[in-house]
């Protein structure tokens, strides 16, 4: 298969770029670098510096290549970030997409996998995890970006003009088991990424945001997916679409959730130590429990997770983040 790959000098995008190369595939790589990094571009892969709403340049880059498919993974991601700047997020996640897609649609590259968000569930019932058909109520302008962009999809199915897969991201952590990528971002809000920056005395406490939560603990609980299942599961849509040529839209996830103060005691077992931690206020915009049914996935792509065990995920994260200890 030939795929191109917007944002693959991300985390995501750059494991997913990674699994696609180690299966004999060709890449290619469209990336304006404002969030993503070089060092984690896979050498193997074709990079173009560019962004996604220059229609021009992608144009030129779809039409020298024979590309089978297209996964879009470029935009930003930050919750706090897109409560405090809504325009921006919408730009950059619906505006600017909505110009690369319509790109994609003129140059016939019709078989496009988007890299959605559970965000989408807005606040979970703490008895039951959301499965595909849960009632959609995003509760932040980042989620809300992304729902349009799924919008737009299904109009653009409706009028045959592509064929979807909408990848429904539960929480990512974890890094590739060769350290060949990782989450460098040091802004990350990522509980596990700064959890393993505290480990590694690059801070000096985690912030726990809220423990007035109505869970067990009363901190957030999340479903943590190592990013090497979700790099697999994205080779396995790109097939299935490719040979079915059936719209899908999937959860990305375990269906076990873990609260704050369980992955600090996990990650706490491993060091041998404890990590500190204060409790700060909660966020605007955080979602008190965000667990997946993913029966459905299991059942389309026939998938199983390798990779499942929180000790692997906080393990392989916590190798990167001593990898990168001197990056700048």
């Amino acid at each position: 298969m030939n795929i191109l790959v917007t944002g693959g000098a991300g985390y995501i995008g750059s494991h997913t770029a990674l699994s696609l190369l180690d299966k004999g595939h060709k890449v290619s790589i469209i990336d304006n670098l404002i969030t993503g990094s070089k060092k984690v571009i896979p050498k193997k892969a074709n990079f173009y510096k560019c962004d996604i709403s220059n229609k021009e340049k992608v144009s030129n880059i779809i039409k020298k290549n024979n590309f089978d498919a297209v996964i879009h993974f470029a935009g930003l991601i930050k919750v706090e970030d897109s409560v405090m700047f809504p325009k921006k997020y919408n730009l950059f996640n619906y505006l600017k997409t909505k110009i690369f897609l319509e790109t994609c649609i003129k140059n016939n590259l019709n078989n496009i996998i988007f890299s959605s968000t559970a965000s989408v569930y807005g606040n979970g019932n703490i008895k039951k995890n959301f499965s595909e058909s849960s009632s959609l109520k995003p509760i932040n302008p980042y989620a809300k970006s992304k729902l349009k962009v799924e919008k737009y999809l299904k109009k653009k199915f409706k009028e045959k003009k592509i064929n979807f897969m909408i990848l429904r991201y539960f929480n990512v952590a974890g890094a590739d088991l060769k350290l060949r990528s990782g989450l460098i971002d040091k802004k990350s809000s990522h509980l596990i990424k700064v959890a393993c920056e505290v480990a590694t005395n690059k801070k000096n406490f985690l912030t726990i945001n809220g423990k007035n939560f109505k869970t067990r603990d009363k901190t957030a609980i999340r479903d943590y997916i190592h990013v090497l299942d979700l790099a697999d599961i994205h080779v396995l849509a790109i097939i299935y679409l490719l040979k079915k040529k059936k719209s899908q839209i999937l959860n990305c996830g375990y269906g076990k959730g873990f609260s704050i103060l369980e992955i600090i005691k996990s990650l706490n077992k491993i060091l041998k130590k404890p990590i500190k931690y204060k409790i700060g206020p909660r966020r605007k915009g955080d979602t008190m429990k965000v667990v997946a049914n993913c029966s459905k996935i299991k059942k389309i792509l026939r998938w199983k997770p390798k990779y499942n065990k929180i000790e692997l995920i906080l393990k392989s994260a916590l190798k990167w983040e001593k990898k990168i200890q001197n990056l700048k």
